[in-house]
């Protein structure tokens, strides 16, 4: 899902996670249980090596 959103989006914020499709398989909440605090530091490299 992450891939198909920067592939449409050029990007992806913390926020984009509370919108379908991620909304549907439980959301910020989800990706924040997953990845824990370094939910911003990966989306902050994934959106500057996206950028370069």
């Amino acid at each position: 899902m992450i891939r198909d959103h920067i592939a449409a989006n050029l990007g992806i914020e913390t926020d984009d996670f509370d919108y379908a499709p991620f909304s549907q398989q439980g959301g910020v909440g989800k990706v924040h249980q997953l990845l824990g605090a370094e939910l911003h530091v990966i989306t902050d490299e994934l959106n500057k090596a996206l950028a370069a």
